[in-house]
């Protein structure tokens, strides 16, 4: 009992705060169109009955139960990578355990972040389509669907630009909001269940199984695509396990849960109530989660429920952040600017991630328009999501953990039930599902190409060691003959093991275009779990112009290598290690450290090059990607710093040259031009 209490005061209720602002935004909205998509699938108000009713509560619930409560609140959450979520981090953990598995970590991954772009779309559209059930703003908004466009426009460019401000400040703000929205949630069923009690045998799983089978279900298992709706934010609590903590989600979730339940039950009791109703199937696109409330409640409910969509983006969004920082991390996506707004490390933000979700969302409202339109592709790609993170749980299981009982029975149960789902789902492919999946396959071909580029890349690398290449820097160092590169020569590698460095990296040096310098600095940076940590330290070996620098960067430094690296040298000059070097020509006072230039080693594909034509297509869009992606320059904080990007071809077996064949002229040829 003491521990519990002592976990309790751990988690701060601010964090829990901040959990429902950032987590539950996707999940949370689904009351608002889950029943409405139900009731429309099988024929209007005038087609349901009270066994229907019961049947598709049952399998909401039973699906937000299965799917987000066992499978991703008691089972994902525990495979965290340093705590950690989501699929990238998930395939992490099992790497190893095969090659194949990093197929369902791009495929996956790639759904998710093409929902990622779906959801801000579709929720902020219904929201500002709600609108419309107040009379005031229905006559502003006039015919045509316009102004309802530019208003979603305009509420989706203020939410991306936000985001640089991170997750930690937003939730601040939305988490009142969302918390205010989960107890409106509540009350309003509780309101409706009134003196319909039995609307709780929808508790009981059977309903869910008989409505399946019945005859009042017109739609049979495709009713699933519908119901689907109500989980589609499950993924999210994984993905944003880093950004709030694994125990605020623990101590919010029940919460969040049950305020869903009660509306879910809420909105079947008056649809029960009002089943057959001549007059409610007149009105376009019946929306019970707003006809179920009194009149004089509805304008602030669709306020309300309009703040809730626009939070709702956020989980996405903010796990989309997550996803593309893992992907970084195991290569399978192009180094980025990475900034942690906020003192927890979880809580990022990537520039170019931010903006292509920004372009991509606009791209949808216009494309689609109407949210009757986007629905049709919204939950399709997170389905594919769902299965292949069962698939690498699976695994992990299995391999990791050493439990095959376990993986056996998640695989039957999970993939079975989202292989269902998955399929139902199909049925809205060419309603509009066919844009969830082009995006989510343009994602996947971004990741396909850049791991296998760096296969290819990998055929050829070869570490040397720096000491056997020491006699060859000295010599070219005292080499008067040729004209000084800079006091100090600066590559920055990949290389951790201090002993050897990347032959790129010294085939610049001496092959490429001998580079003399008076020392020659080869850094890595290593990035720390504290946000503020600075330290380095020096291998020399055992001379004074050849040094390894190994940079401890907290997360939240800035990566200036050029202010750390001048006070490095300052420091090795002062100490005798590193010989002065008089700076004779400067619009400041004469000074001992010398000029820097520092150089970034590409790798490029000559037409030589021993390949199929498949790797060099891919090694080449990889260079494309990685050209999009940005520039070092901006990464290291080298942008007003003497830098030379400098190419090197890729040391590929060369395909075999026919020798040239001198021609000599005969000399009656010779006499005859004569």
């Amino acid at each position: 009992m003491k521990k519990i209490i002592e976990k309790h005061n751990r988690v701060k209720f601010g964090m829990i705060l901040i959990a429902i602002g950032v987590v539950y935004g996707d999940i949370g909205t689904s009351p608002m169109y889950v029943m409405k998509s139900v009731i429309a699938g099988n024929g209007g108000i005038t087609n349901i009955n009270r066994d229907f009713i019961l049947g598709a509560l049952s399998l909401v619930i039973w699906t937000i139960t299965l799917l987000t409560t066992v499978k991703y609140v008691l089972i994902a959450m525990k495979a965290d990578n340093h705590g950690e979520g989501g699929i990238f981090s998930l395939f992490s953990l099992v790497r190893k355990q095969g090659r194949w598995l990093v197929w369902p970590a791009m495929i996956g991954g790639a759904a998710l972040l093409a929902d990622g772009v779906l959801t801000p779309a579709v929720t902020v559209t219904t929201a500002i389509e709600g609108i419309r059930s107040i009379p005031a703003m229905d006559l502003f908004l006039g015919e045509g669907h316009d102004k309802i466009t530019v208003i979603t426009l305009v509420v989706i460019c203020i939410l991306f630009l936000i985001q640089r401000a991170g997750t930690n400040v937003i939730g601040k703000i939305f988490g009142p909001v969302m918390m205010t929205w989960f107890l409106f949630l509540a009350v309003a069923g509780i309101y409706r269940m009134g003196g319909h009690l039995y609307i709780l045998q929808a508790l009981n799983p059977v309903w869910a199984v008989r409505i399946l089978l019945s005859p009042y279900n017109r739609e049979g298992f495709m009713i699933l695509g519908s119901v689907f709706l109500a989980a589609t934010g499950a993924e999210a609590l994984y993905s944003d396990m880093g950004h709030v903590g694994k125990q605020s989600i623990y101590f919010s979730w029940p919460f969040v849960k049950i305020c869903l339940i009660l509306n879910y039950l809420g909105q079947g009791a008056w649809l029960i109530e009002n089943a057959g109703n001549q007059a409610l199937s007149s009105i376009e696109d019946l929306n019970p989660f707003f006809l179920m409330l009194p009149e004089q409640i509805r304008p602030a409910a669709v306020l309300l429920g309009a703040a809730a969509a626009v939070i709702a983006s956020q989980a996405l969004i903010s796990g989309s952040f997550t996803l593309v920082s893992e992907a970084i991390r195991l290569d399978l996506m192009p180094h980025m600017q990475i900034i942690y707004p906020s003192r927890t490390k979880g809580q990022l933000y990537i520039s170019l991630v931010n903006t292509v979700l920004w372009i991509g969302c606009t791209i949808i409202v216009l494309y689609f328009r109407t949210s009757a339109r986007m629905e049709a592709a919204y939950g399709l790609a997170i389905t594919l999501t769902m299965l292949m993170t069962t698939l690498l749980l699976t695994a992990y299981l299995t391999k990791v953990k050493r439990n095959p009982g376990a993986a056996a029975l998640l695989a039957v149960a999970f993939g079975a039930l989202e292989c269902v789902f998955f399929f139902s789902s199909l049925g809205k492919f060419f309603a509009g599902g066919y844009v969830a999946m082009l995006i989510a396959m343009l994602l996947l071909l971004v990741m396909y190409v850049w791991d296998k580029g760096t296969q290819v890349e990998q055929m050829q690398s070869v570490r040397l060691r720096i000491k056997d290449y020491i006699p060859k820097l000295r010599k070219l160092k005292n080499d008067v003959a040729i004209d000084m590169k800079s006091e100090n020569m600066v590559f920055i590698i990949k290389e951790k093991n201090p002993e050897y460095v990347d032959r790129d990296v010294l085939y610049s040096i001496l092959d490429k275009e001998p580079k003399r310098a008076q020392a020659y600095w080869f850094v890595h940076i290593y990035v720390t779990d504290e946000p503020y940590t600075s330290k380095y330290k020096v291998e020399n070996y055992g001379t004074d112009f050849v040094f390894n620098v190994g940079l401890f960067l907290g997360f939240k430094e800035h990566q200036r290598i050029n202010v750390y690296l001048r006070q490095i040298v300052t420091e090795m000059i002062e100490s005798g290690e590193l010989p002065r070097q008089n700076k004779k020509y400067s619009i400041y006072q004469e000074t001992s450290v010398g000029s820097f230039k520092f150089c970034m080693i590409r790798k490029t594909l000559i037409p030589e090059s021993d390949v199929s034509p498949a790797q060099r297509i891919a090694i080449s869009l990889k260079y494309a990607i990685r050209h999009i992606a940005g520039s070092p320059e901006r990464w290291y904080g080298l942008e007003n710093s003497s830098m030379m990007i400098e190419y090197v071809p890729l040391f590929i077996q060369e395909k075999v040259m026919h020798p040239l064949e001198r021609f000599r002229p005969r000399k009656k040829e010779i006499i005859e031009k004569s």
